[in-house]
């Protein structure tokens, strides 16, 4: 029973044949692999076909070479310095939002201050415009008074100082 397609290549379940050896120096130098792929050597120096030269398989999973390998280059350092440096952020926004709630409820104070100082104004306005339009009542009642007493004088007056209204 064949489904048209070409069997993979690629074995469901083998031993990796690799095992992690500290790489040679290139060019006969004492350079070390720096570069973020890791090295693999095969266990004898031969080919990386999963075969040593007495052709078993290695006993070091791939895996457990690539943990050790990562588990070396990964530095903690920046990770710590980056902890520190979140923390440091961290409390110096919850301070400034503590100054900032601080400042809110002294604003809300001071809004609220504000509001009784201008409702008593408008309290102190009103009663001195009840007070003047009595005033102007009372006036024109004295006025109307006057005229009526004492014409002849009143537009003598009247004519030598005119009123505004007039």
């Amino acid at each position: 029973m064949t489904t048209g397609k070409a069997p993979s290549k690629i074995p469901v379940a083998y031993p990796a044949p690799y095992k992690f050896i500290t790489p040679a120096p290139r060019n006969g130098g004492s350079s070390v692999n720096t570069s973020a792929v890791p090295s693999l050597v095969s266990d004898s120096g031969s080919s990386p076909s999963g075969r040593s030269s007495d052709g078993g398989m290695s006993d070091v999973d791939l895996l457990d070479m690539l943990d050790i390998k990562l588990s070396h280059s990964v530095k903690p350092e920046p990770l710590d310095k980056g902890l520190a440096s979140q923390a440091q952020t961290s409390g110096v926004l919850k301070a400034k939002q503590r100054e900032l709630e601080e400042l809110q409820a002294l604003a809300q104070r001071r809004l609220k201050g504000a509001r009784a100082n201008f409702a008593e104004g408008a309290k102190a306005a009103k009663e001195v415009k009840r007070d003047l339009e009595w005033t102007q009542k009372r006036v024109n009642v004295l006025k109307t008074k006057t005229e009526r007493k004492f014409p002849q004088e009143y537009r003598k007056v009247h004519q030598r100082y005119p009123s505004p209204e007039h």
